[in-house]
């Protein structure tokens, strides 16, 4: 089933590409093919017995001479990002039927999305390795065909930065593979290689934490991110930053943590350092700026800060381990909470572009008048990124930071006590946002009419779902917490 879940959209983008098929039968399609996906990541997920390891797996043989296969399963980790995937593009679709897309572009999205679920599925480091690189070139045409602005040149910035991280990523990935004889990466986690060379297992991590933290993107390698999420399309941002940049966070708690457990340890402290630095400058930034889109993309530097922030003391092996387990789970629940917020934040994006052509908050005001829907969409998306009680944002950064400041060690709980910090400033710039655009006098610009059917449609189920983490969220850690359990185990091995 795990197979089809990943091939469906797929298939579906190669039934769009027949002769004939018009602008509504791609939305059509585009829609049906993505819901038909949610409902079958559903059927994964409730099939999956909590803390049961790796299951729907499948192991087939594909290049036997490099110890490579088509090697697919999930766990508590790749899960709930498998089934976040499958929501936001499913919400995609639907807010792009305001207008039917092009066949081209429907197709595209679809595409993408199977790559998107290969990563997060993937068991083995050449299949991951694949999918991961196909995804920079799906969105390298999103932005580039269907952006605003400057998108040649954002496009071409974005592919270059990435694709340069992914050749990184490929020297680690050959250099756990000339350590150990195989790709299999369930394999390479329950026998490390480099056992004794600390050197080796420095130059492969390196390799790994380059290649990954261009994509997440940590200080200083995150400069791609900020244009190529202005010029792209409000759908094409929201999958970048609901779903690509976790493939970067999701590799270090897949690959670079139990593969090289030694490595991460003696070098944990630079990750924690590079999290608390993303933390506090991707709030910062994205305080001074006035343009809504590249706000909102600055938010995401800071987001994933606390992820890496999270999962770099987890290799602090002389901390509590409940601790550690702790901020895993948090970054876990990050990782989810970020996808619905900041997709349903760029979404709004996207409706202030439609009806003005700008993100300039300078311009707008008064919007709650004329846009009572918008506004109150925007200001759950905005409460639940700056991590209100009640809401997904709250329930991830109380794991995270509970657990590195539980950890007790000086240098984490300073680090903990400075990251707290980002709360604070992500606090001000979205509530200077809301007074702003939303709750001020009137503005130069209007944006009427309010949020319409399609729009709404997309944006809620991700505000709802985010309630529901904040609220009750006990499905999501009850899956979570064995595989952050499983993680800290495996990065604590001497």
């Amino acid at each position: 089933m795990l197979s089809l879940v990943i091939f469906l959209p797929l298939l579906a983008a190669a039934a769009l590409l027949l002769p004939g098929v018009g602008r509504r039968v791609a939305g059509a399609v585009w829609i049906a093919a993505t819901a038909a996906d949610l409902v079958l990541a559903v059927v994964l997920w409730a099939t999956h017995p909590a803390g049961s390891g790796i299951g729907h797996e499948t192991l087939l043989r594909w290049i036997p001479t490099l110890g490579a296969g088509y090697h697919v399963g999930v766990d508590g980790l790749s899960l709930p990002l498998i089934a976040m995937t499958c929501v936001l593009f499913l919400a995609c679709a639907v807010y792009s039927w305001r207008t039917p897309p092009s066949r081209a572009y429907a197709a595209l999205f679809l595409g993408l999305q199977t790559v998107s679920l290969g990563v997060f599925a993937a068991l083995d480091l050449l299949l991951f390795f694949v999918f991961f690189d196909l995804s920079i070139v799906g969105m390298y045409f999103v932005i580039a065909g269907w952006g605003h602005g400057d998108r040649a040149r954002s496009a071409l910035k974005f592919f270059l930065y990435t694709f340069l991280g992914s050749l990184a990523l490929l020297l680690g990935f050959i250099g756990l593979f000339a350590g150990s004889g195989t790709f299999d990466m369930v394999d390479l986690a329950r026998t490390p290689p480099f056992a004794g060379e600390p050197g080796a297992a420095a130059a492969t991590l390196l390799a790994v934490v380059v290649g990954l933290a261009v994509k997440t993107p940590a200080v200083p390698l995150h400069t791609w991110l900020p244009p190529a999420h202005t010029d792209a399309p409000s759908a094409g941002s929201a999958i970048l930053a609901g779903v690509l940049l976790k493939m970067g966070t999701y590799g270090f708690a897949r690959i670079a943590m139990p593969m090289l457990p030694q490595a991460w340890q003696r070098h944990a402290w630079v990750i924690v350092i590079i999290g608390v630095a993303g933390v506090l400058y991707g709030a910062l930034v994205a305080l001074a700026q006035d343009d809504v889109k590249r706000l909102i993309a600055y938010t995401s530097v800071n987001h994933m800060g606390y992820i890496l922030l999270a999962l770099g003391v987890a290799g602090l092996t002389a901390a509590p381990a409940g601790a550690r387990t702790l901020a895993v789970s948090g970054a876990i629940t990050q990782m989810v909470s970020h996808g619905l917020l900041t997709g349903a934040l760029f979404l709004v994006a996207g409706v202030l572009w439609d009806r003005v052509r700008s993100y300039d908050q300078r311009r707008l005001g008064g919007i709650a008048a004329t846009a009572p829907r918008l506004t109150a969409m925007t200001a759950v998306a905005a409460f639940g990124s700056l991590g209100l009680p009640g809401l997904s944002g709250f329930m991830a950064e109380f794991q995270i930071f509970a657990g590195v400041i539980g950890t007790g060690v000086p240098g984490a709980v300073a680090a903990g006590v400075l990251s707290v910090g980002g709360i604070l400033i992500t606090a001000a710039l979205f509530l200077r946002m809301l007074r702003q655009a939303f709750l001020g006098p009137p503005g130069e610009l209007t944006v009427s009419p309010d949020a319409r059917r399609p729009e709404t449609a997309a944006i809620v189920p991700l505000l709802a779902l985010s309630v529901l983490i904040g609220l009750a969220p006990h499905w999501l850690l009850e899956l979570a917490a064995p595989a952050s359990a499983a993680i800290v185990s495996l990065v604590s091995r001497p």
